[in-house]
């Protein structure tokens, strides 16, 4: 959602607060949401986290999300087989206090450029219990959250944000200070944020069960460690601890009047002058420093992105010199999925290898169909070079790459377009026919 009212004014409304669980958000219980609870603070959530009907609800959205095993070895799959079992089971164990998080399984995805990224897998029955946490607890901060933040909250997303970057730069906000905070998720101080969230919530169990959350031991291997600072990468109920503790900088950014535009850890600041993003910038150091968070320096720089090389990455995107580009590691991961869909020893068919190429494609150019045209010729042209390869080695033709003008002679791309092919460029040209 772009444009939206102030969140009081939107807790009287309900088409806003659809999203929210309605066997534990009643009409009553929005109702204390809008108007206030004594105290300014919320005791009674644990009864509605451990309720049988929350945890159900719970593990329906975790079976839809799907996900790999943890330390435990049981899968969604597993799990749903005796389901009724195992939640009963859970609901007991937190009921009388029992129930203790086992530990996340650490693993590495690939981040570009041979560097790794550490991602925590939680065990099935920890991601439903996380997420019964969150259903309960959510609501409650999402009514403080200012409407420039749009990582993980409900109705908002990466497009939100990135039409917010739009308009901003074409009324001239063109000083982008964009900000990096140096593992952040890693380095969140535990006891500050649990201060946070304590402004807001006041029920001893809840508390402790996200204590409990952000210390849970992290396996890599045979080894485990505690962390003492930091919220998991992967936990369910992380992206709201995260927003919690970044509130406070998105309250003193915007009340200062300064165009911040944040997504979780990734944010830019736009300003109409180059004094006023020394300014800021400024602001945003001594705050982290306060904070016990560090602005990395190779990744945090002031520049007129309306000047070429002076551009900006946010969410996938480049903006420089009043054009918006895929980021060159965008690109070159998305060529890394098409490469290995369209291996040459895969053995397919020419209609079977388009099959599998066209989601990526379609997915792909979903999200990126704002960007120059010029991206998508130069990738339609990479698609159809390595089918081409691939035709070659059907019909056993040495070597070649499928750039050679006999090649393209042969398999034309009106050939491509009778296979199915989705193209990206004729997909570009409709999408600007259509505004």
């Amino acid at each position: 959602m772009h444009e939206r009212a102030k969140q009081d004014t939107d807790i009287k409304n309900p088409e806003n607060w659809t999203w929210v669980e309605s066997t534990i958000w009643t009409e009553r219980m929005l109702a204390a949401l809008g108007n206030g609870v004594k105290g300014g603070k919320w005791f009674s959530l644990w009864d509605k986290v451990i309720a049988e009907r929350t945890l159900r609800v719970a593990w329906e959205q975790v079976k839809r999300n799907k996900g790999s095993a943890g330390v435990d070895g049981i899968s969604v799959q597993r799990f749903g087989s005796r389901a009724d079992h195992y939640l009963q089971e859970l609901a007991e164990s937190l009921r009388e206090g029992r129930y203790k998080p086992e530990a996340i399984k650490r693993v590495h995805i690939p981040k570009g450029k041979g560097k790794r990224r550490p991602l925590g897998i939680p065990t099935v029955k920890d991601r439903i219990v996380q997420t019964a946490l969150l259903k309960a607890i959510e609501p409650i901060f999402e009514k403080e959250f200012k409407d420039m933040s749009y990582g993980f909250r409900p109705q908002r997303g990466c497009k939100d944000a990135l039409r917010e970057v739009d308009l901003l730069l074409k009324q001239g906000y063109t000083w982008v200070l964009d900000a990096d905070i140096q593992c952040y998720f890693d380095s969140i101080p535990q006891h500050a944020l649990m201060n946070r969230v304590e402004e807001q919530i006041s029920d001893g169990q809840v508390l402790q069960l996200i204590t409990k959350f952000m210390q849970q031991p992290i396996m890599e291997g045979l080894e485990s460690h505690m962390p003492e600072q930091g919220t998991p990468q992967g936990a369910v109920v992380s992206p709201l601890l995260a927003n919690i503790y970044l509130h406070p900088l998105d309250e003193k950014i915007t009340e200062a009047g300064h165009k911040m535009i944040r997504y979780a850890d990734d944010f830019v600041i736009l300003c109409k002058s180059e004094s006023e993003a020394k300014a800021v910038l400024k602001k945003l150091a001594k705050w982290t420093q306060d904070n016990e968070l560090t602005l990395h320096p190779e990744k945090t720089h002031i520049g007129n992105s309306m000047e070429p090389g002076q551009g900006f990455e946010f969410l996938g995107y480049r903006f420089e010199a009043g054009n918006r580009t895929v980021r060159k590691k965008s690109l070159l991961k998305l060529r890394d999925s098409i490469r290995a869909k369209t291996k040459r020893s895969q053995g397919k068919s020419i209609s079977e290898n388009i099959a599998e190429l066209n989601p990526i494609l379609r997915g792909w150019f979903e999200y990126y169909k704002h960007a120059h045209r010029n991206t998508f010729r130069s990738v339609d042209g990479f698609v159809r070079r390595r089918l081409r390869s691939i035709l070659r080695r059907h019909q056993k033709r040495k070597g070649g790459t499928g750039r050679c003008l006999e090649d393209h002679t042969r398999w034309p791309n009106k050939f491509f377009a009778e296979h199915g092919l989705f193209t990206l460029h004729e997909a570009h040209a409709a999408a600007c026919q259509s505004r």
